[in-house]
């Protein structure tokens, strides 16, 4: 337990921030999952629905929740799924 009143306050900004990303990384994880859910379905709104996720990927990283090669990766990952689902088609 912090015993200054600064690494009190401190403690409560990094709970709050804490959280906040958590939040991010939840939303993020659940897309993704969905994604790649319609991508294997073969969906029609594939293209859009990846769109958006590459760009709240995009908005994670700008935030600091994931990591540049992270979000480098993830990225990437969907994007092969993407080109390999219309291939098959």
């Amino acid at each position: 337990m912090p015993n200054l009143k600064s690494a009190i306050k401190e403690l409560r900004k990094s709970k709050s921030r804490g959280h906040k990303n958590q939040l991010v990384k939840d939303d993020l994880k659940t897309q993704i999952k969905k994604t790649r859910k319609l991508i294997v379905s073969k969906d029609k709104t594939v293209e859009e629905i990846v769109k958006k996720t590459l760009k709240t990927i995009d908005k994670a990283a700008q935030k600091g929740v994931i990591k540049k090669n992270a979000r480098d990766r993830k990225k990437s990952r969907l994007q092969l799924m993407l080109n390999a689902s219309k291939k098959t088609k």
